[in-house]
């Protein structure tokens, strides 16, 4: 995939259960665009969320799919369900390989940091180095950079427990292998993370 998108879907308070089947049949009707690669709730963080990330090879295919959306009366099938819908765009840091499907949590954890306006190269190339050493302790989904709003940098992180979150991102840092080296000083202090649990019909579980 060359390009990804997160649609973030606000829900109304236990919504996300009631609508993953619409979510689902959105994601796979006959005239969908692109490849769902996720899909989940939020159990830690803001709440009554739903994250759906999908795969395109090309931007007309994700425009063509974002615009699929906003022209419905339904979008995503659950409007009923929703109180708010939000769409992010971004390209993997060069280095990575496509996401990988599969089961790898079940808990996911979704990092965002936004970066300094000149920070987007210098933050690759730290990541670049240090992203081989930091995946001996848990394995990196994705790290991607945006390419609408204000420049960011999300990663997904699978753990099959908090504890081992825990103990990924202690040692990593205890050993001096994470966070990449000069890697902090192209971000600002406007950091934010959750906790996500898959939905059933989500390729990332």
């Amino acid at each position: 995939m060359t390009y990804y998108e997160i649609a973030t879907l606000k829900t109304v308070i236990f919504g996300a259960g009631k609508a993953a089947p619409a979510i689902e049949a959105w994601v796979n009707a006959p005239e969908a665009k692109g490849k769902l690669l996720g899909a989940f709730g939020s159990d830690i963080g803001s709440l009554n969320e739903v994250y759906v990330l999908r795969g395109f090879d090309s931007l007309e295919d994700l425009a063509a799919e974002r615009e699929r959306a906003l022209r419905s009366d339904n979008p995503f099938g659950c409007m009923e369900h929703l109180v708010g819908l939000t769409f992010d765009s971004y390209k993997p840091l060069d280095f990575l390989p496509p996401v990988e499907t599969g089961k790898f949590g079940p808990f996911y954890e979704l990092r965002t940091y936004k970066m300094k306006l000149n920070g987007l190269m210098p933050t690759m190339g730290k990541w670049e180095g240090a992203v081989p050493k930091r995946s001996e302790y848990s394995p990196l989904t994705v790290a991607m950079y945006s390419l609408d709003g204000a420049p960011r940098l999300t990663q997904l992180w699978p753990y099959p427990s908090l504890e081992a979150r825990a103990k990924a991102r202690g040692q990593s840092v205890a050993d001096g292998n994470w966070p990449a080296k000069g890697g902090p000083d192209w971000l600002t202090p406007d950091m934010t993370s959750a906790i996500l649990m898959p939905l059933p019909f989500s390729p990332l579980q």
